[in-house]
């Protein structure tokens, strides 16, 4: 099972702050974010992928493993 955590604009679109999901065949992270785009319509939302605390590229090339944890972050102001 891994776990989905929201942040931002994005927690405020899935009105939740995570989620956990489950899944019974290797499972890709752009497989990933492709149902939740489905099942939540970002399409107007920017955000960052961390997988394991390390932002990842939306197009990387990355299988999850059980007990990832994957946050959708808001984009980061400088300051």
């Amino acid at each position: 099972m891994i776990e989905v955590k929201y942040f931002g604009a994005v927690a405020e679109k899935t009105k939740c702050e995570f989620e956990k999901l489950s899944f019974s065949e290797e499972l890709s992270l752009q497989k990933l974010l492709q149902d939740l785009n489905e099942k939540y319509e970002f399409e107007a939302l920017t955000f960052s992928v961390a997988v394991n605390q390390k932002i990842v590229p939306k197009s990387t090339d990355y299988t999850l493993k059980i007990n990832d944890i994957v946050a959708l972050l808001p984009p980061f102001a400088g300051g």
